[in-house]
């Protein structure tokens, strides 16, 4: 199973909360969109690894992703070594993604950006045909090299390079979101509160999505940053 776009985050629910919108657009496009989460989340203040895997599959379900991956990388230590990436390139060979979506280079989790460079690095890597991996079927693999490697834009406030319009899919992004009721705003919960367990979390996440949206003229929108040149070939495309 290949897919024309591979989300890849450090946690469950990144995904949601930050590109739900644009992999659902390019699913109306024609487009197929895998997911891999690299760690099960297992050191959040709410929940359970178990919990937060029925709500990943279900998160993925409302995106209509082919396919969602666990990494089981230890959430918090996860390393941007050797290991990890001959762990994360097989997954990248088969999936053979032109374009992979991942989590902001600079962020309050540090997570964040160490799983950013974890997939540039994992990549480019992925291009080279020394480095030899087998698939899950036990046979050899093809080295591929994604084109793009985008990071959508988290908790911090970052200047994008680029926002895409998500207005038409703002109410299912929002379903995504809540399929995680153990992490989000849920009145019925009694587990602690968290960074992002009240509603004001909620309200910054359509307020963040409204802001990116505003940038282009339109309502809802979401911002990603490239670290190489964008070019077009048509003027007119651009909104």
């Amino acid at each position: 199973m290949t897919a024309d776009v591979l989300a890849i985050a450090a946690h469950p629910d990144d995904i949601e909360m930050t590109c739900a919108g644009t992999v659902l657009s390019l699913i109306a496009q024609g487009k197929t969109v895998a997911g891999v989460d690299l760690t099960r989340g297992e050191l959040g203040t709410r929940g359970t690894p178990e919990i937060r895997e029925q709500e990943a599959a279900e998160g993925a379900r409302i995106m209509k992703l082919i396919a969602r991956e666990n990494m089981g990388f230890r959430d918090g230590f996860f390393r941007n070594d050797e290991e990890h990436q001959l762990a994360l390139i097989p997954l990248i060979r088969q999936y053979k993604p032109q374009i992979v979506l991942t989590n902001t280079p600079d962020d309050r989790h540090p997570d964040h950006g160490r799983a950013a460079q974890l997939v540039i690095d994992a990549c480019f890597y992925s291009g080279l045909r020394q480095i030899k991996t087998v698939g899950k079927d036990g046979q050899p693999q093809e080295a591929h090299r994604p084109i793009y490697v985008y990071h959508f834009i988290q908790d911090r406030s970052l200047k994008p390079d680029f926002v895409v319009d998500v207005t038409p899919y703002w109410n299912q992004k929002l379903e995504a979101i809540k399929a995680y009721k153990s992490q989000f705003f849920n009145p019925e919960s009694s587990e602690p509160q968290s960074y992002i367990s009240g509603e004001p979390f909620m309200k910054f996440l359509e307020s963040r999505t409204r802001e990116h949206g505003h940038m282009i003229g339109v309502e809802f929108g979401e911002g990603f940053i490239s670290r190489r040149m964008l070019g077009v070939t048509d003027l007119f495309a651009l909104i």
